[in-house]
């Protein structure tokens, strides 16, 4: 004989279930403003004020030295973005070797060339341009790019 037991009370009420709420969409090539830092070409990536990246690409050889500028998300600028581009290169022993910067052939970049670099971890740039109409410069290490 089998029995049964019951009891008068009604059975506990099942646990809410909370449903987190989707995340909000967003596009596929949404980006962050400054979320991304990596060198796009090689070099070294810096900030000026809240909506300019500039990538300094150093060529060791000498030969083809780049400055590339980019948005806050970093989206790509024309080169033409900036004006009087120069890089100084300062070599610990020897004159500082001013290197005047020109726009490459696809507007993309600024370009020069200037003596080989022997020493990379000894040697320092400046790199200065004016950005609408505002001169700017900074001092950096040379670090070679790619």
């Amino acid at each position: 004989m089998i029995a049964f037991a019951s009891c008068n009370r009604p059975p506990p009420p099942e646990p809410a279930v909370v449903q987190a709420a989707p995340a909000p969409a967003t596009s596929a090539g949404a980006a962050v403003p400054h979320g991304d830092h990596n060198p796009h070409h090689g070099g070294v990536v810096m900030m000026k004020g809240d909506d300019l990246h500039y990538e300094a690409v150093l060529d060791p050889s000498g030969g083809a030295h780049h400055i590339y500028f980019t948005d806050a998300i970093r989206e790509d600028l024309p080169a033409s973005v900036a004006t009087d581009v120069v890089l100084t290169i300062h070599r610990p022993g020897a004159p500082d070797e001013r290197i005047a910067m020109r726009i490459d052939d696809a507007g993309e970049s600024w370009i020069g060339s200037g003596q080989p670099v022997s020493a990379p971890a000894a040697t320092t740039v400046r790199l200065a341009f004016a950005i609408r109409h505002e001169p700017y410069w900074i001092d950096l290490p040379f670090a070679a790019g790619k």
